[in-house]
């Protein structure tokens, strides 16, 4: 990790920062819709369109990438960002503000195909592997520090958004100046969504009520915490709750999906995800509650992410490991632009508090359909040899761009192959839906 560190430690810097200033927007943009009157499905559609805006710009950015290339691409994006957040006060409708947000959502996919390009490029094949978690880690800090940096200035002012655009353009230098070569840029042959279907239904579904669930906490738990009536402080602790919980829930599951069959897995995460969200249900009265509740609800529910990742995988020949990343992107980006408005939906109906009962659905959801699964091929777990080594998990987060997962994608393959050549059987996979 300490050779990772050194040789990437500007690009890591950088992205932090990125982290930062979007993760302040992101829980900004809830508040100060709320200050300025905007309707509960306003603010769900505007959550919504900077989820439609990511997921575009992780279907262009390589090819503006080929064409004009990594610097060009990075600089010309990066001002784009900068530049909508300071408009975000200046133009305050709500429609001005889907537009923004789906420009910012383009934006940061951009920087993030590009930066993480340049990250991957920077690792050995030795180091890639930490390389990733590395990169995992200062996304999560990012996440977190950014909700501190809410209390450090009025949502009603200009002070909250000035800060995250100070901090995107500062996120430039260190990666711009220390960058040596620019790398190669290609990507895999995505595969198609029914091939990818036939071979994981699980893995599919899962990916995209996991959209679901982290677009919900990422797009609209600062707008539950508004109209719910918490502070600025409380409204930070509890959406810092949800990322704080992913970091210290992600190597225990992790460690957990190396040694058992990764669907039982799923289902007792998914349900326990469930339950924990019905605390904030059922106490919304009480903050420490509330608190818990995103703690253990981000701390079982982000995790998720690179669990049906390794869970498809483990459905996967070796050589369409990488080939599926697209297409598990895509529908996860799918799963991200329908969760807010369903929240929005949800909250209109039932009062604040229909945040959590989103959220304790689509996680009780998960739990049944992969329950369900279990019933219907056997697993491949079960499949092979009782000694059977699962391929180890690769931690990865929802808010990683498409070069991250076929990085993670591609370590996955590598190890398959290791395993391979050590004598297991992992090319003899269960078959049929």
């Amino acid at each position: 990790m300490k050779q990772v560190i050194a040789s990437a430690w500007a690009i890591l810097l950088g992205l932090m920062l990125l982290q930062v200033g979007n993760s302040l927007q992101g829980s900004l943009m809830g508040v100060r819709g709320g200050i300025e009157g905007f309707t509960t499905y306003q603010l769900s559609l505007i959550a919504s369109a900077y989820f439609v805006g990511f997921l575009g710009g992780s279907r262009l950015a390589p090819h503006m990438i080929r064409r004009v290339g990594h610097v060009r691409v990075f600089a010309a994006l990066g001002s784009f960002i900068s530049a909508v957040l300071i408009l975000y006060p200046v133009l305050t409708d709500a429609y001005a503000w889907m537009v923004l947000r789906v420009i910012i959502g383009f934006s940061l996919s951009g920087v993030y195909v590009t930066a993480e390009s340049w990250l991957n490029n920077s690792a050995t094949n030795e180091t890639r592997g930490q390389a990733l978690s590395a990169y995992m880690l200062v996304q999560m800090v990012g996440l977190v520090l950014g909700q501190g940096l809410l209390n450090f200035g009025d949502p009603s002012g200009f002070v909250l958004f000035i800060i995250p655009s100070v901090l995107v353009s500062l996120s430039f230098a260190p990666i711009l100046l220390a960058v040596a070569p620019t790398p190669a840029f290609e990507t895999t042959r995505p595969m198609s969504l029914g091939q990818l279907y036939r071979n994981s239904p699980l893995g599919f579904v899962g990916m995209i009520l996991m959209g679901f669930v982290f677009s919900a906490q990422f797009g609209m738990s600062a707008v539950y915490a508004t109209q719910a009536g918490m502070s600025v402080r409380e409204i930070s602790m509890m959406v810092s709750a949800f990322f704080v919980g992913g970091i210290v829930f992600q190597y225990p599951i992790g460690w957990l999906s190396d040694k058992m069959d990764r669907r039982i897995l799923i289902f007792f995460v998914a349900l326990a995800g469930a339950c924990s969200a019905l605390i904030g249900f059922l106490f919304e009265s009480t903050f420490e509650a509330v608190l818990l509740s995103a703690l253990l609800t981000g701390g079982l529910a982000q995790p998720m992410y690179a669990l049906l990742i390794a869970y498809t995988n483990d459905y996967l020949e070796i050589q369409d490991m990488a080939a599926a990343s697209g297409g598990l992107i895509f529908i996860n980006g799918l799963g991200a632009i329908a969760g807010p408005p369903a929240v929005g939906w949800l909250m209109g109906m039932t009062g604040p508090r229909g945040f959590w009962l989103f959220l304790a659905i689509t996680l009780a959801i998960m739990a049944v359909y992969s329950g369900w699964r279990m019933t219907r091929r056997q697993s491949a777990y079960a499949a092979e040899a009782e000694d059977y080594d699962a391929v180890p998990y690769t931690p990865i987060m929802p808010t990683a761009s498409m070069v991250a997962v076929e990085t993670a994608q591609e370590l996955y393959a590598e190890a398959s192959e290791e395993m391979a050549e050590d004598g297991d059987t992992r090319e003899e996979r269960p078959t049929g839906i």
